[in-house]
Protein backbone atom coordinates (compact mmCIF):
# COMPACT_ATOMS: atom_id res chain seq x y z
CA UNK A 1 0.00 0.00 0.00
CA UNK A 2 1.30 3.42 -1.01
CA UNK A 3 -0.10 6.36 0.95
CA UNK A 4 0.40 9.95 -0.19
CA UNK A 5 -0.32 12.48 2.54
CA UNK A 6 -0.90 16.24 2.49
CA UNK A 7 -1.20 18.94 5.14
CA UNK A 8 -2.60 22.30 4.05
CA UNK A 9 -2.42 25.58 5.96
CA UNK A 10 0.71 26.82 7.70
CA UNK A 11 3.62 24.35 7.94
CA UNK A 12 2.31 22.62 4.83
CA UNK A 13 3.87 19.33 3.80
CA UNK A 14 3.70 16.20 1.65
CA UNK A 15 4.75 12.68 2.69
CA UNK A 16 4.66 9.17 1.25
CA UNK A 17 4.57 5.86 3.12
CA UNK A 18 4.87 2.55 1.27
CA UNK A 19 4.25 -0.72 3.08
CA UNK A 20 5.10 0.84 6.42
CA UNK A 21 8.24 2.69 5.32
CA UNK A 22 8.49 6.47 5.07
CA UNK A 23 9.74 7.34 1.59
CA UNK A 24 9.95 11.11 2.01
CA UNK A 25 8.69 14.02 4.10
CA UNK A 26 8.80 17.33 2.25
CA UNK A 27 7.92 20.67 3.82
CA UNK A 28 6.76 23.81 2.05
CA UNK A 29 9.23 26.06 3.90
CA UNK A 30 12.33 24.05 3.03
CA UNK A 31 14.61 25.09 0.16
CA UNK A 32 14.60 28.76 1.20
CA UNK A 33 10.85 29.34 1.18
CA UNK A 34 9.23 31.47 3.95
CA UNK A 35 9.05 29.85 7.38
CA UNK A 36 5.75 28.14 8.17
CA UNK A 37 4.75 28.36 4.49
CA UNK A 38 1.49 26.93 3.18
CA UNK A 39 1.48 24.03 0.73
CA UNK A 40 2.74 25.15 -2.69
CA UNK A 41 2.56 23.77 -6.22
CA UNK A 42 6.36 23.58 -6.14
CA UNK A 43 6.56 21.14 -3.23
CA UNK A 44 3.64 19.07 -4.57
CA UNK A 45 5.39 18.78 -7.94
CA UNK A 46 8.63 17.74 -6.29
CA UNK A 47 6.81 15.13 -4.24
CA UNK A 48 5.14 13.74 -7.37
CA UNK A 49 8.57 13.32 -8.92
CA UNK A 50 9.65 11.15 -5.99
CA UNK A 51 6.66 8.78 -6.07
CA UNK A 52 7.37 5.30 -7.46
CA UNK A 53 3.78 5.06 -8.75
CA UNK A 54 0.32 6.48 -8.20
CA UNK A 55 -0.83 6.03 -4.59
CA UNK A 56 -3.49 3.67 -3.31
CA UNK A 57 -4.58 6.06 -0.56
CA UNK A 58 -4.51 9.86 -0.52
CA UNK A 59 -4.62 11.20 3.04
CA UNK A 60 -5.65 14.79 3.73
CA UNK A 61 -4.95 16.14 7.18
CA UNK A 62 -8.06 17.77 8.59
CA UNK A 63 -7.87 21.56 8.70
CA UNK A 64 -10.05 24.65 8.32
CA UNK A 65 -11.20 26.78 5.41
CA UNK A 66 -9.13 29.75 6.48
CA UNK A 67 -6.49 30.47 9.08
CA UNK A 68 -7.88 29.62 12.52
CA UNK A 69 -9.50 26.62 14.20
CA UNK A 70 -12.90 28.31 14.58
CA UNK A 71 -13.40 28.61 10.81
CA UNK A 72 -15.41 26.03 8.81
CA UNK A 73 -13.75 22.60 8.67
CA UNK A 74 -11.86 21.30 5.67
CA UNK A 75 -12.37 17.54 5.31
CA UNK A 76 -12.30 15.99 8.84
CA UNK A 77 -11.59 19.37 10.41
CA UNK A 78 -9.50 20.41 13.38
CA UNK A 79 -10.90 18.87 16.59
CA UNK A 80 -11.95 15.47 17.85
CA UNK A 81 -10.71 11.90 18.26
CA UNK A 82 -13.99 9.97 18.53
CA UNK A 83 -16.97 9.48 16.24
CA UNK A 84 -16.68 11.56 13.08
CA UNK A 85 -12.95 12.17 13.45
CA UNK A 86 -12.12 9.85 10.52
CA UNK A 87 -13.43 9.92 6.95
CA UNK A 88 -12.64 7.35 4.26
CA UNK A 89 -14.29 7.47 0.85
CA UNK A 90 -13.80 6.18 -2.68
CA UNK A 91 -12.24 8.69 -5.03
CA UNK A 92 -9.96 9.18 -8.00
CA UNK A 93 -6.42 10.50 -8.23
CA UNK A 94 -5.17 11.25 -11.77
CA UNK A 95 -7.64 8.70 -13.09
CA UNK A 96 -6.82 5.94 -10.62
CA UNK A 97 -9.40 4.60 -8.15
CA UNK A 98 -8.07 5.38 -4.68
CA UNK A 99 -9.29 5.82 -1.12
CA UNK A 100 -9.49 9.43 0.04
CA UNK A 101 -8.78 9.46 3.76
CA UNK A 102 -8.99 12.31 6.22
CA UNK A 103 -8.77 12.57 9.99
CA UNK A 104 -8.75 15.53 12.32
CA UNK A 105 -5.77 17.74 13.00
CA UNK A 106 -6.03 16.63 16.62
CA UNK A 107 -5.61 12.97 15.61
CA UNK A 108 -2.69 13.85 13.33
CA UNK A 109 -0.63 15.02 16.30
CA UNK A 110 -1.35 11.89 18.32
CA UNK A 111 -0.62 9.55 15.43
CA UNK A 112 2.64 11.29 14.48
CA UNK A 113 4.09 10.42 17.87
CA UNK A 114 2.43 7.00 18.09
CA UNK A 115 3.56 5.81 14.67
CA UNK A 116 7.12 7.11 15.10
CA UNK A 117 7.72 6.00 18.70
CA UNK A 118 10.06 3.01 18.91
CA UNK A 119 8.30 -0.11 20.11
CA UNK A 120 4.91 1.56 20.51
CA UNK A 121 2.93 -1.09 18.64
CA UNK A 122 0.97 -3.44 20.88
CA UNK A 123 1.53 -1.36 24.03
CA UNK A 124 -0.74 1.21 25.69
CA UNK A 125 0.52 4.78 25.96
CA UNK A 126 -0.54 8.10 27.32
CA UNK A 127 -0.58 10.95 24.82
CA UNK A 128 -0.33 14.69 25.38
CA UNK A 129 -1.20 17.15 22.64
CA UNK A 130 -0.37 20.73 23.51
CA UNK A 131 -0.27 23.27 20.74
CA UNK A 132 -1.75 26.63 19.80
CA UNK A 133 -5.35 25.53 20.29
CA UNK A 134 -5.36 22.06 21.89
CA UNK A 135 -4.23 21.15 25.41
CA UNK A 136 -5.44 17.61 26.17
CA UNK A 137 -4.41 14.17 27.45
CA UNK A 138 -5.40 10.83 25.88
CA UNK A 139 -4.84 7.11 26.29
CA UNK A 140 -3.89 5.01 23.27
CA UNK A 141 -4.64 1.31 23.80
CA UNK A 142 -2.77 -1.76 22.55
CA UNK A 143 -4.58 -1.65 19.21
CA UNK A 144 -4.04 2.07 18.60
CA UNK A 145 -7.51 3.24 19.58
CA UNK A 146 -7.58 6.68 21.19
CA UNK A 147 -9.60 7.63 24.25
CA UNK A 148 -9.80 11.26 25.29
CA UNK A 149 -8.96 11.67 28.98
CA UNK A 150 -8.94 15.36 29.87
CA UNK A 151 -9.11 18.82 28.35
CA UNK A 152 -6.61 20.72 30.51
CA UNK A 153 -6.35 24.09 28.80
CA UNK A 154 -7.64 25.93 25.77
CA UNK A 155 -4.98 27.59 23.59
CA UNK A 156 -1.89 26.68 25.69
CA UNK A 157 0.58 27.51 22.93
CA UNK A 158 -1.12 30.77 22.04
CA UNK A 159 -1.42 31.72 25.71
CA UNK A 160 2.26 30.98 26.22
CA UNK A 161 3.34 33.23 23.33
CA UNK A 162 0.79 35.95 24.15
CA UNK A 163 2.94 37.29 27.00
CA UNK A 164 5.79 38.04 24.58
CA UNK A 165 3.44 40.05 22.37
CA UNK A 166 2.08 41.87 25.41
CA UNK A 167 5.58 42.98 26.43
CA UNK A 168 6.91 43.74 22.95
CA UNK A 169 6.34 47.40 21.94
CA UNK A 170 6.81 46.40 18.30
CA UNK A 171 3.86 44.01 18.41
CA UNK A 172 0.69 45.84 17.32
CA UNK A 173 -2.48 46.22 19.33
CA UNK A 174 -5.73 44.93 17.94
CA UNK A 175 -7.04 41.40 17.55
CA UNK A 176 -5.75 38.43 15.59
CA UNK A 177 -2.07 39.34 15.32
CA UNK A 178 0.26 36.38 15.77
CA UNK A 179 3.94 35.66 15.29
CA UNK A 180 5.12 32.04 15.23
CA UNK A 181 8.61 33.01 16.41
CA UNK A 182 7.51 34.43 19.76
CA UNK A 183 7.33 31.11 21.61
CA UNK A 184 10.93 30.18 20.84
CA UNK A 185 12.20 33.61 21.82
CA UNK A 186 10.29 33.48 25.10
CA UNK A 187 11.73 30.04 25.87
CA UNK A 188 15.20 31.61 25.60
CA UNK A 189 14.29 34.62 27.74
CA UNK A 190 12.86 32.63 30.66
CA UNK A 191 16.44 31.64 31.48
CA UNK A 192 17.16 35.25 32.50
CA UNK A 193 14.50 35.31 35.24
CA UNK A 194 15.40 36.19 38.80
CA UNK A 195 13.98 34.34 41.80
CA UNK A 196 12.15 37.35 43.28
CA UNK A 197 8.51 37.15 44.32
CA UNK A 198 6.29 38.66 41.65
CA UNK A 199 3.77 41.37 42.47
CA UNK A 200 0.00 41.01 42.74
CA UNK A 201 -0.43 42.81 39.41
CA UNK A 202 2.08 40.51 37.72
CA UNK A 203 0.27 37.43 39.03
CA UNK A 204 -3.02 38.88 37.84
CA UNK A 205 -1.49 39.17 34.36
CA UNK A 206 -0.84 35.44 34.28
CA UNK A 207 -4.24 34.62 35.75
CA UNK A 208 -6.04 36.83 33.25
CA UNK A 209 -4.34 35.28 30.22
CA UNK A 210 -4.84 31.70 31.40
CA UNK A 211 -8.48 32.37 32.28
CA UNK A 212 -9.36 33.19 28.67
CA UNK A 213 -11.67 30.36 27.66
CA UNK A 214 -12.17 31.52 24.09
CA UNK A 215 -9.55 32.32 21.51
CA UNK A 216 -6.75 34.29 23.14
CA UNK A 217 -5.85 35.76 19.76
CA UNK A 218 -9.17 37.58 19.96
CA UNK A 219 -7.86 39.51 22.96
CA UNK A 220 -6.15 42.76 21.97
CA UNK A 221 -3.02 43.48 24.00
CA UNK A 222 -4.40 46.99 24.50
CA UNK A 223 -7.10 45.48 26.69
CA UNK A 224 -4.27 44.58 29.09
CA UNK A 225 -2.62 47.98 29.24
CA UNK A 226 -3.00 47.73 33.02
CA UNK A 227 -0.38 44.96 33.18
CA UNK A 228 3.13 45.84 34.43
CA UNK A 229 4.61 44.10 31.37
CA UNK A 230 2.49 45.91 28.77
CA UNK A 231 5.03 47.24 26.23
CA UNK A 232 7.74 46.97 28.91
CA UNK A 233 10.14 45.40 26.40
CA UNK A 234 11.07 41.74 26.07
CA UNK A 235 14.52 42.33 27.52
CA UNK A 236 13.17 44.09 30.61
CA UNK A 237 13.64 42.21 33.85
CA UNK A 238 9.97 42.52 34.76
CA UNK A 239 9.05 40.65 31.55
CA UNK A 240 11.77 38.03 31.96
CA UNK A 241 10.68 37.28 35.51
CA UNK A 242 7.04 37.02 34.52
CA UNK A 243 7.83 34.89 31.45
CA UNK A 244 9.33 32.23 33.70
CA UNK A 245 6.35 32.27 36.08
CA UNK A 246 3.94 32.21 33.12
CA UNK A 247 5.75 29.21 31.64
CA UNK A 248 5.68 27.42 34.99
CA UNK A 249 1.96 28.12 35.45
CA UNK A 250 1.09 26.52 32.11
CA UNK A 251 3.32 23.52 32.72
CA UNK A 252 1.98 23.04 36.25
CA UNK A 253 -1.60 22.85 34.97
CA UNK A 254 -0.69 19.83 32.83
CA UNK A 255 1.71 18.28 35.31
CA UNK A 256 -0.86 18.60 38.11
CA UNK A 257 -3.42 16.61 36.16
CA UNK A 258 -0.86 13.99 35.14
CA UNK A 259 0.52 13.50 38.65
CA UNK A 260 -2.97 12.93 40.06
CA UNK A 261 -4.57 10.91 37.28
CA UNK A 262 -1.98 9.24 35.00
CA UNK A 263 -0.98 6.58 37.50
CA UNK A 264 -0.34 3.52 35.31
CA UNK A 265 3.28 4.50 34.63
CA UNK A 266 2.78 4.14 30.88
CA UNK A 267 5.10 5.76 28.31
CA UNK A 268 4.06 9.28 27.30
CA UNK A 269 3.82 10.50 23.69
CA UNK A 270 4.18 14.28 23.36
CA UNK A 271 3.11 16.21 20.27
CA UNK A 272 1.87 19.63 19.19
CA UNK A 273 3.92 22.81 18.88
CA UNK A 274 4.54 22.96 22.65
CA UNK A 275 6.49 19.73 22.15
CA UNK A 276 9.31 22.03 20.97
CA UNK A 277 9.58 23.48 24.50
CA UNK A 278 12.74 21.77 25.71
CA UNK A 279 12.25 22.85 29.31
CA UNK A 280 8.78 21.31 29.55
CA UNK A 281 9.93 18.13 27.79
CA UNK A 282 12.83 17.70 30.21
CA UNK A 283 10.56 18.21 33.21
CA UNK A 284 8.16 15.55 31.90
CA UNK A 285 10.99 13.09 31.24
CA UNK A 286 12.55 13.67 34.66
CA UNK A 287 9.25 13.67 36.59
CA UNK A 288 9.23 9.91 37.18
CA UNK A 289 5.55 9.69 36.18
CA UNK A 290 6.18 7.88 32.91
CA UNK A 291 8.16 4.85 31.81
CA UNK A 292 9.50 6.95 28.94
CA UNK A 293 8.75 10.23 27.19
CA UNK A 294 8.92 10.30 23.39
CA UNK A 295 8.75 13.50 21.37
CA UNK A 296 9.04 13.12 17.57
CA UNK A 297 11.38 15.46 15.65
CA UNK A 298 8.30 17.04 14.02
CA UNK A 299 5.88 17.52 16.94
CA UNK A 300 4.45 20.76 15.55
CA UNK A 301 2.34 21.06 12.40
CA UNK A 302 5.34 20.13 10.23
CA UNK A 303 4.48 16.54 11.25
CA UNK A 304 0.74 16.72 10.54
CA UNK A 305 0.91 15.34 6.99
CA UNK A 306 2.84 12.37 8.33
CA UNK A 307 0.48 11.90 11.27
CA UNK A 308 -2.57 11.66 9.03
CA UNK A 309 -0.77 9.28 6.65
CA UNK A 310 0.08 7.10 9.67
CA UNK A 311 -3.58 7.29 10.71
CA UNK A 312 -4.60 6.15 7.21
CA UNK A 313 -2.18 3.23 7.45
CA UNK A 314 -3.62 2.28 10.85
CA UNK A 315 -7.18 2.54 9.53
CA UNK A 316 -6.50 0.33 6.50
CA UNK A 317 -4.00 -2.18 7.93
CA UNK A 318 -4.42 -2.10 11.71
CA UNK A 319 -0.79 -1.02 12.19
CA UNK A 320 0.46 2.49 12.88
CA UNK A 321 4.16 1.65 13.15
CA UNK A 322 6.44 3.00 10.43
CA UNK A 323 10.10 2.66 9.56
CA UNK A 324 11.55 6.16 9.31
CA UNK A 325 14.66 8.28 9.29
CA UNK A 326 14.81 11.89 10.46
CA UNK A 327 16.71 12.73 7.26
CA UNK A 328 13.73 12.13 4.95
CA UNK A 329 13.64 15.42 3.05
CA UNK A 330 15.09 16.15 -0.37
CA UNK A 331 18.72 15.62 -1.28
CA UNK A 332 20.93 18.70 -1.32
CA UNK A 333 21.01 20.08 -4.88
CA UNK A 334 24.40 21.01 -6.36
CA UNK A 335 22.96 23.41 -8.94
CA UNK A 336 26.20 25.36 -9.46
CA UNK A 337 29.91 24.64 -9.14
CA UNK A 338 31.86 27.00 -6.85
CA UNK A 339 33.98 29.41 -8.92
CA UNK A 340 37.49 27.94 -8.99
CA UNK A 341 38.99 31.43 -9.12
CA UNK A 342 37.36 32.28 -5.80
CA UNK A 343 37.09 28.93 -4.01
CA UNK A 344 39.30 25.94 -3.39
CA UNK A 345 37.40 22.66 -3.58
CA UNK A 346 38.71 19.28 -2.42
CA UNK A 347 37.32 15.97 -1.13
CA UNK A 348 35.86 16.06 2.35
CA UNK A 349 38.28 14.87 5.04
CA UNK A 350 36.87 15.08 8.57
CA UNK A 351 40.23 15.81 10.17
CA UNK A 352 40.82 18.82 7.90
CA UNK A 353 37.38 20.28 8.63
CA UNK A 354 37.89 19.67 12.35
CA UNK A 355 41.18 21.58 12.28
CA UNK A 356 39.51 24.41 10.36
CA UNK A 357 36.81 24.67 13.04
CA UNK A 358 39.33 24.38 15.88
CA UNK A 359 41.06 27.45 14.46
CA UNK A 360 37.91 29.50 15.04
CA UNK A 361 36.24 29.32 11.63
CA UNK A 362 32.51 28.89 11.04
CA UNK A 363 31.17 26.76 8.20
CA UNK A 364 27.93 25.79 6.49
CA UNK A 365 27.44 22.00 6.42
CA UNK A 366 24.97 20.64 3.83
CA UNK A 367 24.98 16.91 3.14
CA UNK A 368 22.40 14.40 1.95
CA UNK A 369 18.70 14.77 2.66
CA UNK A 370 17.34 17.53 4.86
CA UNK A 371 15.80 16.93 8.27
CA UNK A 372 12.09 16.62 8.96
CA UNK A 373 10.79 19.17 11.43
CA UNK A 374 12.19 22.58 12.39
CA UNK A 375 15.50 21.57 14.01
CA UNK A 376 18.79 21.33 12.11
CA UNK A 377 20.22 17.97 13.12
CA UNK A 378 23.51 17.84 11.26
CA UNK A 379 22.53 17.83 7.58
CA UNK A 380 21.63 21.55 7.18
CA UNK A 381 23.77 23.12 9.88
CA UNK A 382 26.12 25.97 10.65
CA UNK A 383 28.96 24.54 12.72
CA UNK A 384 31.62 26.13 14.92
CA UNK A 385 33.90 25.37 17.85
CA UNK A 386 32.02 25.56 21.19
CA UNK A 387 34.52 27.34 23.41
CA UNK A 388 34.09 31.13 23.38
CA UNK A 389 31.33 33.64 24.02
CA UNK A 390 32.60 35.52 20.96
CA UNK A 391 31.50 32.55 18.85
CA UNK A 392 27.97 32.84 20.24
CA UNK A 393 27.93 36.54 19.34
CA UNK A 394 29.21 35.89 15.83
CA UNK A 395 26.76 33.05 15.20
CA UNK A 396 23.80 35.16 16.28
CA UNK A 397 25.08 37.96 14.03
CA UNK A 398 25.36 35.56 11.10
CA UNK A 399 21.83 34.32 11.80
CA UNK A 400 20.42 37.83 12.25
CA UNK A 401 19.09 36.85 15.68
CA UNK A 402 18.83 38.58 19.02
CA UNK A 403 21.86 38.28 21.29
CA UNK A 404 19.85 36.54 24.02
CA UNK A 405 19.29 33.48 21.82
CA UNK A 406 21.38 30.45 22.87
CA UNK A 407 23.38 28.26 20.48
CA UNK A 408 22.80 24.52 20.70
CA UNK A 409 25.55 21.91 20.98
CA UNK A 410 25.83 18.75 18.92
CA UNK A 411 27.75 15.97 20.66
CA UNK A 412 28.68 12.33 20.34
CA UNK A 413 26.15 10.41 22.38
CA UNK A 414 28.80 8.13 23.85
CA UNK A 415 30.66 11.14 25.30
CA UNK A 416 27.77 13.45 26.19
CA UNK A 417 27.74 12.45 29.86
CA UNK A 418 31.22 13.95 30.23
CA UNK A 419 29.93 17.51 29.71
CA UNK A 420 26.15 17.37 30.21
CA UNK A 421 23.76 16.02 32.84
CA UNK A 422 20.00 15.45 32.69
CA UNK A 423 18.23 14.47 29.49
CA UNK A 424 21.47 13.81 27.62
CA UNK A 425 20.21 11.16 25.18
CA UNK A 426 18.48 13.44 22.71
CA UNK A 427 18.85 12.72 18.99
CA UNK A 428 16.35 15.41 17.93
CA UNK A 429 17.36 18.39 20.14
CA UNK A 430 14.13 18.45 22.16
CA UNK A 431 15.22 18.38 25.82
CA UNK A 432 17.19 20.78 27.99
CA UNK A 433 20.08 19.47 30.03
CA UNK A 434 22.76 21.10 32.17
CA UNK A 435 26.32 21.89 31.07
CA UNK A 436 28.99 20.72 33.52
CA UNK A 437 32.09 22.04 31.70
CA UNK A 438 33.12 25.68 32.00
CA UNK A 439 35.00 25.36 28.72
CA UNK A 440 31.83 25.09 26.59
CA UNK A 441 30.98 28.79 26.81
CA UNK A 442 29.50 29.09 23.30
CA UNK A 443 26.79 26.50 23.96
CA UNK A 444 25.97 27.29 27.60
CA UNK A 445 22.91 29.48 28.13
CA UNK A 446 22.82 32.06 30.91
CA UNK A 447 21.17 29.59 33.32
CA UNK A 448 23.66 26.80 32.57
CA UNK A 449 21.30 24.90 30.27
CA UNK A 450 21.82 23.56 26.76
CA UNK A 451 19.61 21.99 24.09
CA UNK A 452 22.00 19.22 23.17
CA UNK A 453 21.60 16.99 20.14
CA UNK A 454 23.35 13.66 20.64
CA UNK A 455 24.68 11.76 17.64
CA UNK A 456 25.65 8.17 16.96
CA UNK A 457 27.44 6.75 13.95
CA UNK A 458 24.30 4.81 13.05
CA UNK A 459 22.20 7.98 12.87
CA UNK A 460 24.69 10.29 11.13
CA UNK A 461 28.07 8.85 10.19
CA UNK A 462 29.38 12.07 8.63
CA UNK A 463 28.80 14.17 11.74
CA UNK A 464 30.16 11.36 13.92
CA UNK A 465 33.39 11.38 11.87
CA UNK A 466 33.70 15.14 12.34
CA UNK A 467 33.01 15.03 16.09
CA UNK A 468 35.56 12.24 16.57
CA UNK A 469 38.15 14.21 14.62
CA UNK A 470 37.39 17.33 16.67
CA UNK A 471 37.78 15.27 19.86
CA UNK A 472 41.18 14.08 18.68
CA UNK A 473 42.28 17.74 18.43
CA UNK A 474 40.57 19.28 21.46
CA UNK A 475 39.39 16.52 23.77
CA UNK A 476 35.76 17.54 23.15
CA UNK A 477 33.38 15.75 20.76
CA UNK A 478 31.10 18.81 20.83
CA UNK A 479 30.39 21.57 18.29
CA UNK A 480 28.03 24.52 17.97
CA UNK A 481 25.10 23.62 15.73
CA UNK A 482 22.50 26.04 14.41
CA UNK A 483 20.25 25.88 11.38
CA UNK A 484 21.48 26.76 7.89
CA UNK A 485 18.88 29.21 6.66
CA UNK A 486 18.28 32.80 5.75
CA UNK A 487 16.43 34.66 8.50
CA UNK A 488 12.71 33.94 8.23
CA UNK A 489 13.14 31.12 5.70
CA UNK A 490 13.46 27.34 5.70
CA UNK A 491 16.65 25.34 5.31
CA UNK A 492 18.94 26.10 2.39
CA UNK A 493 18.95 23.27 -0.13
CA UNK A 494 21.02 24.44 -3.12
CA UNK A 495 24.67 25.32 -3.61
CA UNK A 496 23.74 28.67 -5.14
CA UNK A 497 21.74 29.70 -2.06
CA UNK A 498 24.45 28.36 0.24
CA UNK A 499 27.22 30.39 -1.40
CA UNK A 500 25.03 33.49 -1.51
CA UNK A 501 24.26 33.09 2.18
CA UNK A 502 27.90 32.57 3.10
CA UNK A 503 29.06 35.59 1.12
CA UNK A 504 26.34 37.80 2.60
CA UNK A 505 26.78 36.68 6.21
CA UNK A 506 30.46 35.84 6.39
CA UNK A 507 30.78 32.07 6.57
CA UNK A 508 34.36 30.85 6.38
CA UNK A 509 33.74 27.69 4.36
CA UNK A 510 31.32 25.00 3.30
CA UNK A 511 30.88 21.26 3.28
CA UNK A 512 28.76 20.41 0.25
CA UNK A 513 27.92 16.71 0.25
CA UNK A 514 31.38 15.08 -0.09
CA UNK A 515 33.47 18.17 -0.79
CA UNK A 516 35.09 20.84 1.39
CA UNK A 517 35.00 24.35 -0.07
CA UNK A 518 36.95 27.33 1.29
CA UNK A 519 37.52 30.85 -0.06
CA UNK A 520 40.90 31.40 -1.68
CA UNK A 521 43.11 33.87 0.13
CA UNK A 522 43.22 37.33 -1.48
Amino acid sequence: MLILGFKEGHDGGVVAIEDGKLLFALEAEKDNYPRYDRLTAEVVTRAAGLLPRLPDVVSLSGWVKGFHSVEPPSRAGYFGVGDGSIQDDAGKFFGKDVRIFSSTHERSHIMTAYGMAPGAAGRPHYSLVWEGNIGDFYRVDESGRITHLKHVMTDPGNKYAYLFALADPKHPGGKGYFNYSHAGKQMALTAFASDRNISKEEQETINFILAQDGIVLGLSKDEMSWSPVYNAGVESQVYRDLAKRHSDAIFDAFYGYAAKNLTEGLPLLVSGGCGLNCNWNAQLRESGLFEDVFVPPCPNDSGAALGTAIDAQWFHTGSAAIEWDVYSGEEFVEDVVPDAARYETRPLVAAEVARYLEQGRIIGWARGRYEMGPRALGNRSILAAPFTEETTVRLNTIKGREDYRPIAPIALEEDAHRWFVGSVQDPYMLFFNRVTSEELKAVTHVDGSARTQTVTRERNAGIADLLEAFRDLTGFSVLCNTSLNFNGRGFINTTSDLLAYGEEHGLDGYVINDTFVTPRQA
